[in-house]
């Protein structure tokens, strides 16, 4: 019987050896590889900046050809959208949408503020605007909420902005929703981008 055993943790140290298991037993942890955020390389949109994608939610990168297609709906601002991530999937309707640029206030060097206070005034009825001075991330930003007004579907309804500055330019993510309790459903993943948020290389 004991020759069984020792059989058996011979064994087992050989499978140790051969497969580079140390079991727990004080052996060496691997490095362990940084988790990809949607921004990064080889994710679906890459950007200037990257963040945690709330889960269930889809990201499509929105193409140039695909901004010249939107006519005046492909700018706002001084920014064009690079990113859509959709809630559909998760059961509400809504979408935080990442919007880029390089020129006017969204040129590198420019403040959050100055970028979020353009891309604001360029919505069609808002009001109730509220900016205020945040952190995403480890990163200095500008958040703003308001209202805005949609008259063909007689809503009111609030949303949601924040801006930050790279080196390759000035980044909006928006949070719109169907109504206000759509809106209020969507915004934990508009605080999970924000508290993720940061540069890509």
């Amino acid at each position: 019987m004991r020759k069984a055993s020792q059989a058996v943790v011979g064994a087992l140290v050989a499978m140790s050896v051969l497969s580079g298991c140390s079991f727990g037993w004080g052996g060496d942890e691997k490095t362990k590889v940084a988790e990809k955020k949607l921004g990064d390389k080889g994710t679906a949109c890459e950007l200037p900046v990257h963040f945690t994608l709330a889960t269930s939610w889809k990201a499509v990168a929105i193409t140039r050809a695909t901004v010249d297609r939107m006519g005046p709906l492909g700018h706002q601002g001084p920014l064009t959208p690079a990113c859509e991530l959709d809630a559909k999937p998760t059961g509400h309707i809504g979408f935080l949408t990442v919007w880029s640029g390089t020129k006017g206030t969204a040129a590198p060097g420019g403040t959050p503020r100055a970028l979020l206070k353009q891309f604001v005034a360029a919505e069609h009825f808002e009001s109730n605007v509220k900016f205020r001075e945040s952190k995403a991330g480890g990163l200095s930003a500008t958040e703003a909420g308001y209202t805005v007004t949609d008259l063909s579907a007689g809503v009111v309804r609030p949303e949601r902005a924040l801006a930050v500055m790279t080196r390759h330019g000035g980044v909006v993510i928006h949070l719109g929703g169907l109504d206000a309790d759509e809106h209020k459903a969507l915004l934990p993943a508009f605080e999970l981008a924000k508290k993720s948020l940061g540069l890509t290389s």
